[in-house]
């Protein structure tokens, strides 16, 4: 297979979508070692909550304020955590092109919706920020189930889209919608801008915040990638599911703090 990212990305999501390839949240489940919610219901929960918001009879709730409590607690404390971008391919053409009524139905669906699938995954919804979703999972011991549970949501998250959003999108006359994900893992500082211990803003600093963003600016449309220390605290059997970009004909020069040599990415393939 040719390492090129427009054809991992096409392969990847035919693999995704095909009823033939186990998905990384069954195997999960299969061996009863996380908590996460298969696709399948996930597709249901939002089909429901996407069809009663399109026809104003839902109106979502805010979801970041457990995230606020759980920083709020831990400022000043360094933790080991996945962090997750999931951002909205195409955003401008929908701002220059759509009625402001249609454009705040879809920028507040995608949103939501993605991070409810961050929440069911024992995640944590940092924040919004302009087309794109952030969310963190935390490790309180290093350990293979933070990254595999990040890369379980992306690709629970590419699925729903394609299955659950876009037909119901495309049945009321709405653009269908591409994401692309970049997920890194690292060790993360919880800070509070401001002295108010209950108003003031807390955030979470460090390398694999940045570093997973610029991991989403690479990825393609409906792809998801991960670092390389992601990769490495994969099980084997998830590992397949990913192959090494060929980075070199690309402008990424990133290094690793480790090692000081460019900084591995992977993309999801499939199997």
């Amino acid at each position: 297979m040719e390492n090129n990212a427009k054809d991992i990305a096409k392969i990847g999501i035919k693999n995704l979508l095909s009823p033939k390839t186990p998905s990384i949240v069954d195997m999960l489940l299969g061996r009863g070692t996380e908590k996460v919610v298969d696709s399948e219901t996930l597709v249901e929960e939002i089909q429901d909550r996407v069809h009663k918001s399109l026809n104003q009879e839902f109106l979502y709730s805010a979801v970041t304020e457990e995230s606020e409590m759980f920083l709020r607690e831990r400022v000043l404390q360094s933790m080991n955590m996945a962090v997750l971008f999931v951002d909205l391919v195409g955003s401008t053409s929908m701002i220059l092109n759509l009625p402001k009524e249609k454009l705040a139905t879809i920028f507040t669906t995608f949103a939501q919706e993605m991070a409810y699938v961050i929440k069911r995954h024992d995640g944590f919804v940092l924040k919004f920020v302009g087309d794109a979703v952030i969310g963190y999972f935390v490790a309180e011991e290093l350990s293979t189930s933070v990254a595999s549970r990040a890369v379980s949501c992306a690709e629970s998250m590419l699925k729903i889209i394609k299955v659950g959003i876009n037909p119901i999108l495309k049945s009321n006359n709405l653009p269908e919608l591409k994401i692309k994900i970049g997920i890194d893992y690292g060790e993360n500082t919880i800070v509070r801008y401001g002295d108010d211990l209950q108003e003031a803003h807390v955030d979470i600093l460090g390398p694999s915040v940045s570093m997973a963003a610029k991991i989403q600016n690479l990825a393609q449309s409906d792809q998801i990638m991960v670092g390389g220390d992601v990769y490495a605290k994969l099980h084997g059997s998830i590992q397949e599911y990913f192959v090494n970009l060929d980075l070199e004909k690309s402008n990424w020069d990133y290094k690793s703090a480790k090692t000081k040599k460019v900084y591995p990415v992977y993309a999801y393939v499939g199997k």
